[in-house]
């Protein structure tokens, strides 16, 4: 027979699950469905014509929601410009003078603030913006869940620790993905988001000087004519020479022949627990474009703010 205290235990552990399984449970596809039922193809033409003028910034934008959601969460915190109380996420180092793409988002909102004021938040905007980037570059689509919440504080500290860098050793990148929530196999799914977009010189100019054994010694000589030994820090370079403007399995073949332009690029196939995961995309398109969009929907759960947990941003750089 049941004692009241164990009655009561069991309610306290039912109402737990409850508010634990209500937090996903917020975040649903069709949240905007009744409040603003245009707010997808609005933010979807925004960003048609963004990467139809420059198709770089499909890469920019699916990395500003990869850099948000690794900082406190899902909430547009990235978003925010710096304020006497505020110290901006903008500034840390993994964003300063490469993170891009926040206008991008700012004319989105803009657009959905004229037909569904107050409705639509900064945080589900990046969230949409990733995919349909991912699409217009013929990379896969994923249904994505909506209901984020809008952050009132950012955390220059957290971006600085947190984010994933250039020159880290594997361990700690996977560490880094586990952190969040994320598995080995997603973070080298999400790695193939450097089948687009570009890196600066001072960030692979040791590699490619390194006349090292895991670097193809003509893929080395070709990335040095762009990149000297001292000076043009800033000059970029296609993370893939192959097809740069294209979301594709290509990332994986280049690993493979030892043409990964970034020290954590090569490092997924280095005789450890990724290479056969590196192997397994670059032979199967599917495979890796299906565990991409599965990455990304699990990426976009990190900690979202929902219910009545922050508000909905007026524009997205600053707090209303």
């Amino acid at each position: 027979m049941m004692t009241t205290s164990n009655n009561s235990f069991v309610a306290i552990f039912s109402l737990l699950l409850l508010s634990s399984m209500q937090c996903h449970a917020q975040l649903s596809s069709t949240f905007y469905d009744r409040t603003c039922p245009t707010a997808l193809t609005t933010i979807r033409t925004s960003i048609r014509q963004a990467i139809s003028s420059e198709r770089r910034m499909a890469a920019s934008l699916i990395r500003l929601h990869f850099h948000d959601c690794f900082v406190q969460g899902c909430d547009a915190s990235i978003l925010l410009d710096e304020t006497p109380t505020i110290v901006s996420e903008k500034t840390a180092l993994p964003n300063l003078g490469s993170a891009r793409g926040y206008g991008i988002i700012e004319d989105a909102k803009r657009e959905l603030e004229k037909t569904c004021p107050g409705i639509v938040s900064c945080a589900d905007i990046l969230a949409v913006a990733a995919r349909d980037a991912s699409t217009l570059v013929g990379g896969p689509s994923w249904t994505v869940k909506l209901g984020r919440r809008d952050s009132t504080t950012a955390s220059h500290t957290l971006a600085e620790t947190d984010l994933p860098g250039p020159f880290d050793p594997l361990d700690r990148i996977i560490s880094g993905f586990a952190n969040k929530g994320l598995s080995t196999k997603d973070m080298v799914a999400l790695s193939g988001a450097h089948s687009i977009g570009q890196a600066q010189c001072f960030l692979f100019r040791d590699r490619i000087y390194s006349n090292g054994t895991d670097i193809d010694a003509g893929f080395a000589s070709t990335r040095r004519r762009q990149c000297p030994q001292e000076d043009q820090n800033g000059n970029l370079a296609p993370l893939d020479l192959v097809t740069p403007n294209q979301l594709d399995n290509n990332y994986y073949k280049n690993l493979i022949q030892r043409k990964g332009l970034l020290q954590s690029d090569q490092v997924l196939l280095s005789g450890g627990s990724t290479d056969s995961i590196v192997t397994e995309y670059s032979n199967n398109p599917r495979t890796f474009a299906s565990d991409f969009a599965a990455a990304m929907i699990k990426m976009g759960d990190i900690s979202p703010l929902t219910g009545q947990n922050g508000i909905i941003r007026t524009v997205c750089g600053a707090i209303n």
